[in-house]
C-alpha cells in the first residue's frame, strides 16, 4: 500500500512541466524595441537637465585655463631649481 502511494507521488511530481520556458520568450521584448526604449528615455532625461549658460560655461573655462598655465609655471620654475641644485651638487662631488 505504501508502495502504491509512492508510485502516484513520483507520477504527480513528474507530470509538472515548468511554464517559465514558455512565458519568457513572450514576456521580453525584442532587441530593436528595448533599445528605442533607452533612446527615448535618454532624450526625455536630457530635456530635465538644467543646463548651464554660455557666459558661465565661458568664464569658468576662462578660470580653468589660467589655472592651468600658472599650475604650469609653477612646475616649471620648481622643475628647473631642482635641477640646477642637484647639477650643483653633482659638480661638488666630482
Amino acid at each position: 500500500m505504501a508502495e502504491n502511494e509512492k508510485k502516484t507521488e513520483l507520477e504527480k511530481s513528474t507530470d509538472k512541466k515548468p511554464a517559465k520556458a514558455e512565458k519568457a520568450k513572450s514576456d521580453k521584448p525584442s532587441l530593436w524595441k528595448r533599445i528605442t526604449a533607452w533612446f527615448k528615455s535618454v532624450k526625455s532625461e536630457s530635456k530635465k537637465v538644467a543646463w548651464v549658460s554660455w557666459k558661465s560655461v565661458r568664464s569658468n573655462g576662462t578660470i580653468v585655463i589660467v589655472a592651468v598655465v600658472i599650475i604650469a609655471i609653477a612646475l616649471g620654475i620648481i622643475d628647473i631649481a631642482f635641477s640646477g641644485a642637484l647639477n650643483g651638487l653633482a659638480n661638488l662631488i666630482n
